[in-house]
């Protein structure tokens, strides 16, 4: 049979070579598989609502003491006044947790399989989350089982950044890598508006089946990750990416025509490396060492306070709405996925604009200097209407979710393979995890000065005041990128990448 007369579908598949089905099916099975990390998080912050609420507009069954009793729809101990205080602790019980694992699991992550190393943290994570779903059916009321379930959840959820990060970087090259993984990104988003949907489908007829539920997905999602995800491209007999200066990398005979060495001898594993680039074996960075790649301290820091603002909406946003616009719990957990849909948006821009202009330090400044002014008007217009609170949250997400999005993924990408490293991939990880981990005490940070504060006016000014702190940190590498578009030369050639 001829091609001109093959069925439109067969053509269409024989179009792609081998290389291409096996990096988008990689790219997909990665995106699945941290969109179940981010929605088994999600539903603590739609439960919320639902352990501490108005009792006056629910139903007392014909109970006449339930009228002396403001708080008896609640669920003890968060029908106390200080339940913000008690919200805020296991929140923080997960996150200062994640923030301290992130720096172990990224070195880990380098030195053990990748796929065997998700598989175990996702089963584990699957397990944590659905222990504190069961506290419901166990009519448990101790804070301290809730919070022994956060700290282990929180340790575990480490294991999958780094790991994913560094799975798609070996398989695809620094081409386009930040419109790839804009779109790719998007899956923190994803995962937060379906951690959402289901918590809220369950949040009001059995809340225990809000975190049950996520935790099964996750546990599933994990044994697919055993059976199906590829480290290496060469373990399949794909060739690895390779690097947008091959030429000149060629020229001087190294091996960092790759973007990410492999390490293992390619030549065993069906690759056309020569023998002699694999002959001496780059050992795992040290976390000091990866500290001194240029610009990895400040994206750091700068991810500390992005971090801080986008964690802070994911844990308290659905709890404003409801309070604000006087929503239910389900209503307002619906709602406030309309701020991960705005981060879509802004994260797939972002890369876009940053691969078009390739500084990714001065798209990240611009839209941080335009997300300080409009939480300031979300924060006074937000309660005007159903309209005002869509289109305010789509451009807030977009805003404050765009330059969070490029920093953990391209940005962490195109440092971990810093020309400075030398073709040393076992970097990636390390770096990943610092970028990440140094995010992470901002993550930790949010939600507990929210809980502290109390007050949704300081609230706001805590997030606006970190927008603003987050560009000032990134103000020497966008200087650097301003005076390189007008023509001075740089000390680092990797910051223009970056």
């Amino acid at each position: 049979m001829s091609r001109s007369t093959l069925p439109p579908g067969i053509r269409c598949i024989q179009a792609f070579s081998r290389d291409s089905w096996y990096r988008g099916f990689t790219l997909v099975l990665t995106f699945l598989l941290y969109t179940s990390y981010h929605l088994s998080r999600k539903p603590i912050s739609i439960v919320k609502s639902e352990l501490h609420k108005n009792c006056s507009g629910a139903a007392s069954h014909g109970n006449a003491s339930h009228l002396d009793n403001g708080t008896w729809c609640d669920w003890a101990p968060f029908d106390k006044p200080n339940y913000k205080v008690l919200f805020g602790a296991l929140d923080n019980c997960f996150l200062i947790t994640y923030a301290i694992g992130m720096f172990f699991s990224g070195m880990f992550g380098e030195r053990l399989p990748l796929r065997y190393y998700l598989t175990v943290g996702m089963l584990l994570s699957g397990l944590f989350t659905g222990l504190f779903g069961l506290g419901f059916y166990w009519k448990i009321h101790s804070i301290w089982y809730y919070a022994v379930m956060q700290i282990a959840n929180g340790l575990v959820q480490t294991t999958g950044w780094p790991a994913v990060v560094a799975c798609v970087g070996n398989w695809f090259g620094k081409g386009k890598r930040g419109f790839i993984m804009g779109i790719w990104n998007s899956h923190t988003s994803v995962g937060n508006i379906l951690g959402s949907l289901i918590a809220g489908s369950f949040v009001s007829s059995a809340w225990g089946l809000s975190f049950i539920v996520p935790g099964a997905i996750i546990a599933v999602m994990g044994i697919i990750c055993f059976f199906f995800l590829v480290e290496y491209p060469e373990d399949v007999g794909c060739s690895p990416p390779k690097h947008h200066d091959q030429l000149d990398q060629e020229s001087r005979h190294e091996s960092t025509e790759e973007i990410f060495t492999p390490i293992s001898d390619t030549a065993e594993n069906g690759g056309n490396s020569s023998p002699i680039a694999h002959t001496e074996q780059p050992s795992a960075i040290s976390f000091l060492g990866a500290l001194k790649i240029p610009g990895v301290v400040e994206f750091s820091l700068c991810l500390l306070f992005a971090k801080l603002v986008s964690y802070t909406f994911l844990f308290w946003l659905p709890l404003y709405i409801s309070s604000v616009a006087h929503l239910n719990p389900k209503a307002a957990g619906d709602t406030s996925t309309l701020f991960d849909v705005g981060g879509i948006l802004g994260g797939i821009l972002a890369g876009i604009v940053s691969d078009y202009t390739g500084r990714r330090a001065t798209t990240c400044w611009i839209m941080l200097i335009l997300a300080a002014p409009m939480l300031f008007l979300y924060n006074y217009i937000g309660g005007n209407g159903l309209a005002t609170i869509i289109g305010m949250l789509i451009l807030c997400g977009a805003l404050v979710n765009g330059p969070y999005a490029l920093i953990t993924t391209a940005v962490a990408a195109d440092l971990g393979t810093h020309e400075s490293l030398k073709g040393n991939a076992k970097a990636l990880s390390t770096v990943t995890a610092i970028i990440d981990g140094t995010g992470s005490i901002g993550a930790a940070l949010g939600p507990l000065l929210a809980g502290l504060l109390k007050d949704w006016n300081k609230v706001f000014y805590m997030l606006i005041t970190s927008d603003i702190l987050a560009c000032l940190l990134l103000s020497r590498l966008v200087y650097k990128e301003i005076r390189g578009i007008c023509g001075y030369p740089m000390r680092h050639r990797g910051f223009k990448e970056i």
